[in-house]
């Protein structure tokens, strides 16, 4: 490669082949490249996934699909079976449970009506102490 003298660089630039170009030749060629850049269609996520997929060997691109569907299958068969034993468990506590629930509201409303009954029969505060009202003595005779 010729030495490049002062004026040489203010006036252009060599290339590598020897020929001279210009600076305004730069920014031409990176027009040209920038646009044909642009030209170019846009490429979507699966399609350049897609086009990933070739740089990997056959046999793992089967083993990671066979390990997604796999995967995809499992979580959607326990979805299903989850779905089964909430209902099984909701309707079985329902079954099971609910006559208890009914069997104390009604012990309590008895209880509740046989202290209305003592209130009216004994007295207000009969039915505070939820026993039989002590037998009331007579008061001591005075002897004189």
């Amino acid at each position: 490669m010729a030495p490049v003298e002062e004026n040489d660089r203010d006036s252009g630039m060599e290339s590598q082949d020897g020929s001279s170009f210009e600076p305004d030749d730069i920014d031409k060629k990176r027009l040209e490249i920038e646009d044909d850049v642009e030209d170019e269609p846009d490429e979507t996520l699966s399609e350049r996934l897609w086009g990933l997929t070739e740089m990997f060997p056959e046999s793992l691109r089967n083993l990671s699909w066979s390990a997604a569907s796999c995967t995809k299958a499992g979580v959607k068969n326990l979805y299903g079976f989850s779905r089964s034993a909430i209902w099984v468990f909701v309707s079985t506590s329902v079954i099971l449970f609910a006559p208890v629930v009914f069997e104390v509201e009604r012990a309590q409303m008895e209880e509740m009506q046989k202290n209305q009954q003592k209130q009216l029969l004994l007295g207000p505060n009969s039915a505070m102490s939820g026993g039989v009202p002590p037998p009331l003595m007579p008061p001591p005779l005075q002897k004189s």
